[in-house]
């Protein structure tokens, strides 16, 4: 974070000091809420939680170095006492983010987003200091701890917004106002919850109705959900996609033998070509809406081709292939998932594995409303309809639903199973996995497949496991 005295931050958040003997000394670290993770110079966010509360670290964090706490009551150590620690540290993001002079890009979606921000950080830090946001830390709260990351030095912001209902990412665009305004798609994630794709196309929209006039929305060309939103603007549009009417677009688009993404990249100063490190086609719509900010940002066609090319993937659990010392290869994208990128993942999977046997384990696809039956039923059948040699559908009535799509849609009633839990389909593939098989390991968060994936890297484990 720029570096702020304790006086400065209380102004800014409106709080008290408390048990500050000197208010000018600075916060020169980051503005943390894990006691783990303080440094000397820290600010540290106490927030109360299910499980634990924040206030209660305090004496704890100071000792570890933290100038001070930003709490909601007096601590007995250094503290700016606030009514709501969340709104304060919104309102400390909102101003250290005005006194920066870095460009803001923000984006959405409701597939892809974690991939595409950590491609378009990858592309904009070789053109100049870039902070962005780990993983998916994408809400009320992580997005203000991310931006407070940023220093004198940053130059391009990149913020991923998430939204869990109307009006939820147009608060988060107040707090961090973007240049570039990013959205990717609008699928089925959380129809749950919000009740229909117009709906959930109307709460990703607002991340582009505060843009400047001298800003840019970026939005997918390919989609006609996002491309309705151009209205919603003052800013200049720029479509990306694969089709015709693209500013940003791909041409001549395959799959290597591997499973890796390339393609011609056709900007509005040039074309060059990608071949990307990451699996899977449904990458291209993500590089395309990279391409498309660094294009904005002013980078030529190579530089952005180059970067694309050598990006590879910055979060765990989201198409991460490691190959077995004994040639079995496991794509853990186990990080969530939800119709669409269910689909993308079983086409990469189907793409990696031809001339081998494929494994597809996958869970739950949670929020889905009244959807949930025939999107699970559709991905099974997809399995089976892409070739994939055996489903695994892991956990309760949702992966039941997964098994009896793919068994209806099978010829011989063998291209899938149903196991009662992630041990199951573990000792299931134990037992039957040989060199040369590829698995995919895809569900919900909430199932925890992941822990599939780490079992059956350790079963291979005879020497050093080599990742992609």
């Amino acid at each position: 974070m720029i570096a702020l005295s304790l006086a400065e931050i209380a102004a800014v958040v409106g709080g008290q000091t408390h048990d500050i003997p000197d208010p000018s000394v600075q916060v020169t670290g980051p503005v943390v809420r894990d006691s783990r993770e303080v440094v000397p110079g820290s600010l540290f966010a106490a927030f109360v939680g299910e499980r634990a509360d924040g206030h209660d670290f305090a004496p704890q964090v100071v000792e570890a170095g933290a100038v001070a706490v930003l709490a909601s009551r007096p601590v007995g150590v250094p503290a700016i006492v606030v009514e709501d620690v969340q709104s304060a540290l919104g309102a400390l993001a909102r101003h250290v983010v005005a006194r920066l002079g870095a460009t803001l890009v923000a984006l959405t979606g409701s597939a892809g987003k974690t991939s595409t921000k950590d491609l378009i950080a990858q592309v904009l830090s070789g053109k100049a200091p870039t902070v962005f946001t780990p993983g998916s830390f994408n809400n009320e709260i992580g997005l203000p701890l991310t931006a407070l990351t940023a220093t004198e030095e940053t130059r391009f912001l990149v913020l991923e917004m998430g939204a869990r209902g109307i009006g939820h990412i147009r608060y988060l665009t107040g707090l961090t106002p973007p240049r570039i305004g990013v959205v990717l798609n609008v699928g089925s994630a959380h129809i749950g919850e919000f009740g229909g794709r117009e709906q959930i196309a109307q709460a990703k929209g607002e991340i582009i109705e505060g843009l400047p006039e001298d800003g840019a929305a970026v939005l997918n060309a390919d989609d006609p959900l996002v491309r309705a939103m151009a209205p919603r603007t003052k800013a200049k549009v720029v479509l990306f996609g694969e089709s015709a009417e693209a500013d940003v677009r791909a041409e001549n688009v395959r799959l290597t033998d591997t499973g890796q993404p390339a393609f011609r990249l056709h900007t509005p100063s040039g074309a060059s070509d990608v071949t990307m490190r990451l699996y899977g086609e449904h990458h291209v719509s993500n590089a395309l809406a990279a391409a498309a900010v660094a294009h904005e940002l002013g980078m030529s066609a190579e530089e952005i081709a180059t970067a694309l090319s050598g990006a590879g993937s910055l979060s765990r659990w989201r198409m991460e292939v490691t190959e077995r010392p004994d040639g079995v290869t496991i794509v853990n994208d186990a990080y969530n998932a939800n119709p669409e990128s269910m689909r993308a993942a079983l086409r990469a999977l189907a793409a990696m594995g031809q001339g081998r046997r494929t494994w597809a384990v996958l869970g739950k696809m949670a929020e889905l409303g009244g959807e949930a039956l025939a999107e699970h039923d559709a991905v099974g059948r997809l399995a089976v309809r892409l070739n994939v040699s055996k489903l695994v559908a892991v956990g309760g009535i949702e992966a039941s639903w997964l098994q009896l799509g793919a068994y209806n849609e099978g010829s011989w009633g063998e291209e899938s199973v149903h196991v009662s839990d992630a041990q199951a389909a573990i000792d299931l593939l134990r037992s039957e996995l040989r060199p040369g098989d590829v698995v995919l390991v895809k569900a919900s968060r909430s199932v925890g497949l992941e822990g599939v994936a780490a079992a059956l890297l350790e079963t291979g484990a005879e020497g050093e496991v080599a990742a992609r």
